[in-house]
């Protein structure tokens, strides 16, 4: 059997690790584990399916070769009001030809582009028919 590499956690520069933590909660993120340093150091996050670690850095993260996350939610609407009541700015749904179902995108306390695309049963559905595969996950991408 042949060794491989697993568990991929996309790694991003945080100029406030405590600012990045307080967005992620908003999008489903559960803290777990830091370096419990004052400022913390680094920090990594769990969601359903999912994880991403910060890592505190001096300097401005650098943009010209952004970080890219795409995230999906069973209920997209009430994902956009939660985050815009909690004080983030977010645009008008969009539907675009790969996620006809909506998608929003907005930026991390650093910049980060992130994608929210509508993922419920109806998408998960349609998708299992087109690979002709069956899931025993729950709305899974």
């Amino acid at each position: 059997m042949s060794m491989k590499a697993g568990y991929s956690t996309p790694l991003l520069h945080a100029s406030s690790i405590e600012d990045s933590i307080r967005f992620y909660q908003l999008l489903g993120f559960e803290l777990i584990d830091t370096d419990h340093c004052d400022p913390l150091g680094w920090a990594r996050m769990h969601c359903e399916g999912g994880a991403i670690m910060f890592l505190r850095t001096d300097h401005p993260a650098d943009l010209a070769e952004p970080t890219l996350l795409y995230m999906y939610t069973p209920d997209l609407t009430a994902l956009r009001e939660q985050l815009i009541a909690a004080g983030i700015k977010v645009p008008p749904i969009k539907y675009p030809h790969y996620m006809l179902s909506g998608e929003i995108t907005l930026h991390d306390p650093d910049g980060a582009k992130i994608f929210v695309g509508h993922w419920g049963r109806a998408e998960h559905d349609v998708w299992l028919e087109r690979i002709g595969g069956e899931s025993n996950c729950e709305s899974q991408p």
